[in-house]
């Protein structure tokens, strides 16, 4: 899954070649591994200044990030050295390599205390993320740039949100607490787990009385529906929808008709089966948001929701591969889309309704610098009350990001515009 990653391809995506019974245990061993990979090479590059084949690195990188600091070690570090000899002898891709990388392990061993120190001045090593992505949010955020990379390191907890349809947030926790499963409240309707177990043992799950969803992604559907007038039924647009948990959030507050629009048909179908779980509807179509001629029926939204894709950089707690996924020059890509969409589906918004524009980032050129861009070419559109950037936040630390959620939650930003009244739709 390491190697995988570093050539470009999503730690989602190698996973699922690994065998279900495995999956579990793979997905652990590889995020830790992911969220210590800039230490790892840092100390490899010190270990053997040429690298080995690309597999026999990616292992001996995998065996580091596991074991350099001890107290986080998964298993005794020995342990890890020597299985991570055993599968250099049975790996193709590292064949021949099993003396070479038992040989920097044991090294490592010896010299632990000076190679660490060794890597300590390098960012990469230090917060494990791109120097690139490290000096952007030195920039993006001056004043909290440590405690964002310092939560980006930690593991997401499992968050779940209650559908209001079933029961409350109080008493899906009673029920959990008779159930012998140690949670907390976060936000109006999220709970977090103690302890994370597999999504078909969660109380409650099957029936559609829960999902799983961030706290901070929960804002959006209360963020869109608040203030809109309640009477005949509100046509809602959920762009860029799948796999359809904001959809989903929105009928579950609301009598509304919404379109949920993706992409990708495929993905389309993860919408499908979110609703089909909680027993909503949704008009589910495949389409291209930025091309609305291609699946708009010409009749305005009383409200939109837009997540618009993006680096994804508020969410690399709970997916580590991104950090090391993505390139700078993306960030600017992105923008580009985001600019377009906003711009595309304006238009589609009826007087006094509200367009909600969000993004799973923390950086700014994707948050704040993009609305306010939107915002100088679009006099008619008015910025309501919104928590702007959110910061990810762990549970584990007591010194609360200001201005943020309470509790534990990723990064997320949120602008919510409405369009002044006497404003046709084109």
């Amino acid at each position: 899954m390491v190697a995988a990653v570093r050539g470009g391809r999503s730690a989602t995506a190698a996973l699922a070649d690994v065998d279900g019974n495995l999956r579990p245990g793979a997905q652990a061993l590889a995020f830790q591994a992911l969220r210590q990979l800039g230490r790892a090479e840092a100390l490899r590059r010190i270990l053997a200044s040429r690298p080995p084949p690309a597999q026999a690195d990616a292992l001996l990188c995998t065996a580091l990030a596991l074991c350099w600091r001890e107290a986080d070690a998964p298993y005794e570090v020995f342990t890890l050295v020597d299985q991570a000899v055993e599968a250099a002898k049975h790996s193709v891709g590292a064949k021949g390599q099993a003396g070479f990388i038992n040989a920097c392990l044991r090294r490592f061993l010896r010299e632990r205390e000076a190679l660490v120190a060794a890597t300590d001045s390098n960012p990469e090593a230090r917060w494990n993320h791109p120097r690139w992505w490290v000096e952007r949010l030195k920039k993006d955020h001056p004043k909290q740039w440590e405690r964002i990379l310092d939560a980006n390191n930690r593991q997401a907890p499992m968050t779940l949100r209650v559908n209001p349809r079933s029961q409350t947030q109080a008493h899906y926790l009673a029920e959990l607490q008779a159930a012998g499963i140690a949670a907390s409240a976060v936000g109006e309707y999220g709970v977090i787990l103690e302890r994370p177990r597999p999504v078909h043992d969660v109380p409650g799950f099957d029936s559609g009385a829960v999902s799983v969803q961030d706290a901070a992604a929960q804002l959006a559907a209360p963020l869109l529906l608040e203030g809109l007038r309640r009477g005949s039924p509100l046509r809602i647009l959920d762009a860029c929808a799948a796999p359809g948990g904001k959809t989903a959030h929105i009928l579950e507050l609301a009598d509304a008709q919404v379109i949920a629009l993706d992409i990708d048909p495929a993905r389309c179908e993860r919408i499908h089966d979110n609703l089909r779980r909680q027993g909503l509807q949704a008009q589910v179509l495949a389409g291209d948001a930025g091309q609305p001629a291609g699946w708009w029926d010409g009749e305005p939204f009383d409200a939109i929701l837009l997540d618009a894709p993006c680096t994804a950089s508020g969410i690399v707690r709970r997916h580590p591969d991104v950090r090391w996924l993505r390139r700078e020059s993306d960030i600017a890509q992105l923008a580009a889309v985001q600019s377009r969409l906003l711009a595309v589906l304006w238009p589609l918004l009826k007087p006094g309704g509200r367009l909600l524009y969000c993004t799973c980032s923390v950086f700014r050129a994707e948050g704040e610098a993009q609305v306010q861009t939107f915002l100088a070419h679009n006099t008619e559109a008015v910025l309501r009350p919104a928590p702007g950037h959110l910061l990810p936040q762990s549970r584990e630390k007591d010194d609360a990001v200001p201005d943020n959620l309470k509790g534990d939650h990723d990064g997320f930003f949120y602008a919510l515009l409405e369009k002044r009244a006497g404003v046709a739709p084109a």
